[in-house]
């Protein structure tokens, strides 16, 4: 691109006048800019004001549509309009930085000119960014000759703690591609992270697919990739490599069932175990009852009655539950408590109370191989929260709950959540573990566990808004994902440093979430194309409209 080439002056009338914040330009109705494109203004004092530009327009000195109505010969289409119609293009712009800290307004006909590539960079704040993290790239001036494409990088203690951290995703499903972006954000933490020696920079991550297939492949490279997203990698600075040292848990399921518990194909687990990168995870009563509240996550408790069940069979003193060592123990146990009533911690706890515990248990529990009394390790079998306490730095954990029902979904992802929680609160610091400095959580469809319409008493909304409040000074990072954002806890959404926001509809940005917004930033939420997000941080000095390369790693169809 030409460096500093002139586009247009500054406009300053009685009706728009330049602010600190503001200023209009004029510039020819050949010239195309758009949303998010970085302007340069010379001012009088010799510095620069750069702006982002958020909206564009285009007038005439027409002073009604009547009047090129009429000077189309009475409306007539064919025909080109007799009377000349002077035009022009004029662009509305946030100021995004000056060159001295000098925010007094820029002057009219002050010059206006495209900024150049290292000019983009220092405008959106992107120059001196302390611990870099590739998010992806952004263009500016597209479709001209003047063009200009850059990695954009963000602060990665911004994301990761200890400045900031939590990421949110909306967008609709399949265009957004919400979990592809995770995935690449992730791959950038992978990278950026592998080679770092400090104790405190280690990262591992926790996964949970959630559909089919998607994210049962990460360690195998993608065969359908073409040179140019190859390149595109390159260009990021980041491995052509799918992601490294990854490890993959199913339900656990009896070979010799004709039923499997996961999407995965046979032959695909068959391989994976071979290779000793899949175990089949297992509950078993005596280590696991303690997450049984998880069960009742969107059960509605006003009265606690669930809750007071919950501690009472946790009590190891209860004359009821405190010796049992089996699942069908258990069940039996309640079984015969909704028979005859039982008193729990709480006061009383009524039949009608047991017998809803029962139908919920029952439902999650009986003939479900994943409910287990002991758990083989020779045959590839373990327990989900033993491994989870010995993830290591850089280590992958990706957990298959696609193809439970959703009260099994919701108790695995809170079990897990707890396990990760407890772990860097040092709940298992006598095991001899030790934890790596950040341990990152992605969940899609995050509205299952955190929406605003989760029950208030929910024990995995409980532990998600822990996470988010109190979680990165523990260094657990929670990355979430959902179609709408509206839909989200506010105190989850609030406590997320890192927005992406992909492609929605107008219903969902018409809502109070998207308020902050530009109008012309919101509608242009609504015609994104897949690879594009609208991010906010808080080291970016406006929003930016970034792109990322598809997934490197294998993707089923």
């Amino acid at each position: 691109m030409a460096k500093n080439k002139l586009i247009g002056r500054d406009l300053a009338t009685e009706q728009n006048p330049t602010t600190i914040d503001e200023f209009y330009f004029w510039t020819n109705s050949d010239t195309k800019l758009n949303a998010f494109d970085i302007v340069k203004v010379e001012r009088e004092d010799g510095t620069n004001t750069f702006g982002v530009i958020e909206s564009i327009s285009h007038i005439t000195d027409a002073t009604s549509f009547l009047t090129n109505f009429i000077s189309s010969d009475f409306g007539d289409a064919n025909i080109s309009e007799p009377t000349f119609r002077v035009g022009m293009n004029y662009a509305y712009a946030k100021v995004s930085y000056n060159t001295k800290g000098d925010y007094t307004p820029v002057h009219n006909n002050s010059k206006v000119y495209l900024a150049s590539e290292e000019e983009i960079i220092f405008a959106l704040g992107l120059d001196k960014v302390d611990n870099p993290l590739v998010c992806g790239s952004l263009k500016m001036y597209e479709g001209t000759e003047d063009e200009v494409t850059l990695p954009v990088k963000l602060n990665a203690k911004f994301l990761l703690g200890s400045e900031g951290a939590h990421l949110n995703i909306s967008g609709i499903s399949g265009l957004a591609a919400k979990t592809s972006y995770a995935m690449f954000l992730m791959k950038s933490i992978q990278d950026t992270y592998a080679n770092k020696t400090e104790e405190d920079e280690s990262v591992a991550f926790v996964l949970f697919n959630v559909k089919g297939r998607d994210l049962m492949a990460i360690d195998r490279l993608n065969d359908e990739l073409d040179d140019s997203i190859i390149e595109e990698y390159k260009k990021l600075k980041l491995s052509q490599k799918p992601f490294n040292q990854v490890k993959y848990y199913v339900p656990y399921y009896d070979n010799k069932s004709t039923k499997q518990s996961t999407y995965l194909l046979r032959d695909d687990v068959s391989s994976y175990i071979e290779s000793r990168k899949l175990k089949k995870f297992k509950y078993v009563y005596e280590d696991d009852k303690e997450s049984i509240e998880m069960m009742f996550a969107n059960v509605e408790d006003p009265n606690q009655t669930m809750e007071a069940i919950v501690s009472k069979i946790i009590d190891e003193r209860d004359l009821d539950f405190g010796n049992l060592k089996t699942w069908s123990e258990f069940l039996e146990t309640v079984s015969e408590n909704s028979q005859k009533g039982s008193k729990g911690s709480s006061g009383e706890i009524t039949v009608l109370s047991w017998r809803k515990f029962k139908r919920i248990v029952n439902k999650a529990i009986k003939n479900d191989d994943m409910f287990a009394n002991r758990v083989v390790p020779e045959q590839s079998e373990c327990r989900l929260a033993d491994e989870l306490k010995r993830i290591k730095k850089n280590e992958v954990h990706v957990i298959d709950i696609a193809k439970l029902p959703e009260d099994k979904q919701a108790f695995v992802f809170g079990d897990a959540v707890k396990t990760i929680y407890n772990l860097k609160l040092g709940e298992y610091d006598n095991e001899g573990v030790t934890p790596p400095s950040r341990i990152v959580i992605f969940i899609d469809e995050l509205n299952k566990y955190a929406s605003s319409d989760v029950p208030k008493s929910s024990p995995i909304l409980r532990q998600i808004l822990d996470v988010t409040e109190r979680g990165r000074s523990l260094g657990v990072v929670l990355f979430g994902a959902e179609q709408f954002r509206s839909a989200i806890h506010k105190r989850v959404t609030g406590n997320c440093a890192t927005h992406a926001y992909g492609r929605t509809n107008s219903i969902e940005t018409s809502t109070g979430e998207y308020r902050s917004l530009p109008d012309t930033y919101r509608n242009m939420l609504t015609r994104l194309s897949q690879g594009e997000y609208l991010i906010q941080n808080p080291v970016f000095r406006s929003l930016l409209k970034i792109r990322f390369p598809k997934p490197i790693y294998k993707q089923f169809k």
